[in-house]
């Protein structure tokens, strides 16, 4: 769209207020229509959990009004307190009929770093941070007192009955001594969460109305002091669209986010585009096994590099097979790590993954079997390693590369296709004995087997 198609109808100014910043709770009612609200309603009692931010409010009841059941009240009074009163216990309702009822908080939402209670007066908007957004929502605790208070009762009548006591078997349990780690899983669980949130102790509370003084002064702190926009406080938002941005996300955080609902191994393109251009090849090349120059300078983020630069950066994260480049085997199987199959340590399994890759310089198809031979690995290591590089054919049970060969970039990059070149014409020799040694192990093998059976005939 263009600009003068959608012009600036008004600027509002937008002011920062942080004197609520650390006490502003918002107060959610998802259960109540918005025509019915309680901001005409009584409060009789109010208490809060500051440590695990819960609320729980008691509104009045009109037990005058022509809809309120008398008798159905006073039956729920008596079963939640019981006919003769506990004086060691609080009773839920006091006057002897229910005469309330219970909200109680649960937190809908952990992070409200992003959220704000703002006010639009006078063509100004005023924001306030939130500490912490709960949803109320309506209790019945006093049906779980009739419960226990029932079980109460028939255990006392079973242990009254009981002539003699039984013996009962019980069960020891020591703690085990566990480490930071899983101290850390234990504290996140719903157990220990809810252990926590019922060992805090309610703190009783005042309640304001909305019209009332002190509910007016309170509001007055929503706005933005003259004294702190002659302080500068504004010139915090006049910052340039990007960073302004980077203030409102975290990049941090988004990055976790995003991280948790992506496969494992996978890296989002947002944290690819903060990665040095050696990294982001690592990356590319690691999930797309083989590809082409071409295919690399449309897969960065940054698709206005120039080719030398990336061309530069290539040898430090791939190595070249027959015009298309692979990922080095350092960067799969790093220092200190093994084989997802049989665990075998991360240095076989480059030597061997190498080995591969040199066959494949010199030749279209390779078998399995005899890779496995001359690498000395398991053959389940031998085709994790070739489906990285390379596809089965079912005709003849023969592994090819991924990708045909690419003559044309050996002969556009001359340099850089002689480097390479001379990079597996130095590891030759190395691999050729490879080769040689395996072979004389099995011809003495070979010859042990013979020497064996010779002794048994003559035994015979």
């Amino acid at each position: 769209m263009d600009e003068e198609d959608d012009p600036v109808i008004e600027e509002i100014p937008v002011y920062l207020s942080k004197t609520l910043a650390e006490n502003l709770y918002v107060l959610q009612y998802p259960v109540k229509s918005s025509a019915s609200t309680f901001d005409d309603g009584q409060v009789v009692n109010c208490c809060v959990k500051p440590v695990n931010q819960q609320v729980k409010v008691d509104y009045a009841l009109n037990t005058a009004s022509k809809n309120y059941d008398a008798f159905k009240g006073e039956q729920f009074a008596i079963a939640a307190d019981g006919k003769e009163k506990d004086r060691q216990q609080k009773p839920s309702f006091r006057s002897g009929t229910m005469d309330k009822q219970s909200f109680l908080s649960s937190k809908p939402i952990e992070d409200v770093n992003r959220y704000m209670v703002c006010v639009l007066q006078d063509r100004e908007i005023h924001a306030t941070p939130v500490r912490g957004i709960v949803s109320m929502r309506q209790v019945f605790s006093y049906f779980d007192k009739q419960d226990k208070r029932t079980k109460a009762e028939q255990k006392a009548e079973q242990d009254a009955d009981a002539d003699e006591e039984e013996l009962k078997q019980v069960t020891v349990k020591f703690a085990r001594t566990e480490n930071e780690k899983v101290r850390k899983a234990r504290e996140k669980s719903f157990n220990y969460i809810s252990k926590m949130e019922s060992e805090e102790p309610w703190c009783e509370s005042f309640w304001h109305t909305k019209k009332s003084t002190t509910a007016e002064l309170e509001r007055h702190k929503l706005f933005c002091s003259s004294a702190s926009r002659v302080d500068g406080a504004e010139s915090a938002l006049n910052v340039g669209t990007t960073e302004y941005l980077d203030m409102l996300i975290s990049k941090e955080k988004t990055d976790r986010n995003i991280d948790s609902m992506l496969p494992s191994r996978v890296v989002c393109m947002h944290k690819l585009k903060q990665m040095n251009l050696v990294d982001q090849i690592k990356v590319i090349l690691k999930d797309a096994k083989v590809l082409t120059f071409q295919q690399i300078m449309e897969l960065l983020p940054d698709r206005t590099l120039p080719a030398d630069k990336v061309l530069r950066s290539l040898p430090l994260a791939g190595v070249l097979i027959r015009g298309n480049w692979v990922v080095q085997s350092e960067i799969i199987y790093p220092e200190g790590s093994v084989s997802s199959t049989n665990g075998v340590p991360a240095e076989q399994m480059c030597k061997a993954r190498d080995y591969i890759l040199f066959r494949f310089t010199q030749c279209d198809k390779l078998e399995r079997h005899q890779l496995a031979f001359i690498t000395q690995l398991p053959s389940e290591e031998i085709r994790e390693i070739l489906c990285s590089v390379a596809k089965l054919n079912t005709s003849d049970r023969t592994w090819s590369l991924l990708l045909p060969p690419n003559e044309d970039f050996s002969a556009n990059e001359q340099e850089i296709s002689d480097r390479q070149n001379a990079f597996w014409t130095a590891r030759a020799d190395k691999f050729n004995e490879m080769e040689k040694s395996t072979k004389r192990v099995r011809k003495k093998s070979s010859r042990l087997s013979e020497s064996k059976y010779d002794v048994k005939m003559s035994n015979g």
